[in-house]
C-alpha cells in the first residue's frame, strides 16, 4: 500500500499544491491548484468511478491494486520522452514509429507514483514496501513492439535496480507466452483482448515469477496488467480507464 498522507491538513495542502505546480507542463493541464487538491483527496482506497465521471476528467486515469489490497485511483501527472521532454497530445500522435515510447507518470493521492512505458512499470516512487529505481535494456520491450504481432520477438532481457537493500544490475530473462483471447469489461465497455503471460527468470537469485498483460486485439496496447515491481517486491494490478494518446 502506498504511504499515508501527511497528517496535518495544511502540510497536506501545501504538498498537493507543490505537486500541481510541478506538473503544469503536461498536455492534460490541471486548470487550478484547487482542482488538483480536490482530485487528489478523492483518490482514496476502494475507489470506484462511474463511466461518466471518468469521461468528464480531462486526464488519463487508471485503477491500481497493490498486493491484492484496496483499489486506488491514479491520474496521469506527466508524459515524458526518454530524454525528459514533456510530450503533448499532438506530439504523441506525430511521433515517428522508431521514437522511444513515452514514460507515463501516474500519481496517487499520497504522492506515490508509478512510471510506465508501453504498459510496463519501469520505476516507482514512494511505495512503502520498496521501489523499483531503474530498468535498463539494449533492446525494445516486446510490449512496445506489440505482442499481438507475429513478428514481435517473444523473448527479452533487461536489468533492474531496486530497494530496500542493495539490488543493482540484476538480469531478468523474459519469455512471453500467449494464453487466450477474452473480453474484459472496463469503464462500462466490452474490450476484446489477448492475454499474454511473461515468465521471468532471475538467475542470480534462482527465482522465477510471472507477469500477465492483457492487450487490445486490434492495437496491441496494454490495457490491463498484473506485474511484479521487482523480485521480492509486491505485485501491482493496473487497469487503464482512460488512456493517454
Amino acid at each position: 500500500m502506498l504511504k499515508k498522507f501527511i497528517s496535518h491538513p495544511i502540510s497536506r495542502l501545501l504538498l498537493l499544491s507543490a505537486t500541481a505546480l510541478s506538473i503544469t507542463g503536461c498536455s492534460q493541464k490541471i486548470t487550478s491548484v484547487n482542482d488538483t487538491v480536490r482530485l487528489a483527496v478523492q483518490g482514496t482506497a476502494d475507489v470506484h468511478k462511474s463511466a461518466y465521471d471518468i469521461a468528464q476528467l480531462p486526464y488519463a486515469s487508471t485503477y491500481v491494486r497493490i498486493n491484492n489490497q484496496s483499489q486506488l485511483f491514479m491520474v496521469l501527472a506527466l508524459a515524458e520522452s526518454a530524454s525528459g521532454e514533456t510530450i503533448t497530445h499532438a506530439a504523441s500522435k506525430a511521433s515517428a514509429p522508431h521514437v522511444s515510447p513515452p514514460q507515463l507518470k501516474w500519481l496517487a493521492s499520497d504522492n506515490g507514483m508509478l512510471v510506465t512505458q508501453s504498459g510496463r512499470i519501469i520505476k516507482t516512487v514512494n511505495l512503502s514496501e520498496g521501489n523499483l529505481l531503474a530498468t535498463h535494456s539494449n533492446s525494445a520491450d516486446p510490449l512496445a513492439l506489440g505482442l499481438h504481432l507475429a513478428t514481435t520477438p517473444k523473448q527479452w532481457q533487461r536489468s533492474v535496480d531496486w530497494q530496500p537493500g542493495y539490488h543493482s544490475g540484476y538480469q531478468l530473462d523474459s519469455v512471453f507466452v500467449f494464453d487466450h483471447a477474452e473480453v474484459l469489461t472496463i469503464n462500462g465497455k466490452s474490450v476484446p483482448v489477448l492475454r499474454f503471460n511473461e515468465n521471468v527468470s532471475v538467475k542470480q537469485l534462482n527465482q522465477h515469477y510471472s507477469n500477465t498483460f492483457w492487450v487490445e486485439q486490434r492495437t496491441g496496447k496494454v490495457i490491463k496488467s498484473l506485474q511484479y515491481i521487482a523480485p521480492s517486491l509486491p505485485s501491482v494490478e493496473m487497469t487503464i480507464l482512460k488512456p493517454f494518446s
